[in-house]
């Protein structure tokens, strides 16, 4: 059996937001579905895709994304000029930073490589 990670689904109250923030974040296009969700297409790996949900979060992310930039303090200044919220989930003095995206979304930006 081969199994292809093809997509992440990420749920939201207002999926055309949340989608617009993300696709502004990571220049990834947006496109809306048959379904009316919204999709967010990498070049080279897998979607994101943006469901509705009547409820908001409430409680940490079981999973999260985690990004590697080529300059860590250049891009975290630039995604918390979008609005992502710097967030402590425990994780103490890291060499990552921890934010939240406008749903509160946790994610992770790592130090540069």
């Amino acid at each position: 059996m081969t199994l292809r990670f093809t997509e992440i689904c990420i749920d939201a109250t207002d999926i055309h937001s949340l989608g617009a923030w993300w696709s502004e974040v990571l220049g990834w296009p947006l496109a809306i579905t048959e379904d009316g969700d919204v999709q967010l297409q990498s070049a080279a790996g897998p979607t994101m895709l943006f469901l509705s949900v009547p409820e908001g979060k409430s409680a940490k992310n079981r999973i999260h994304l985690d990004f590697t930039p080529d300059d860590q303090q250049a891009e975290v200044a630039r995604v918390v000029g979008l609005g992502a919220q710097h967030v402590d989930i425990g994780q103490g003095e890291q060499s990552w930073v921890v934010l939240a995206d406008p749903e509160g979304n946790e994610f992770c930006i790592l130090a540069g490589e």
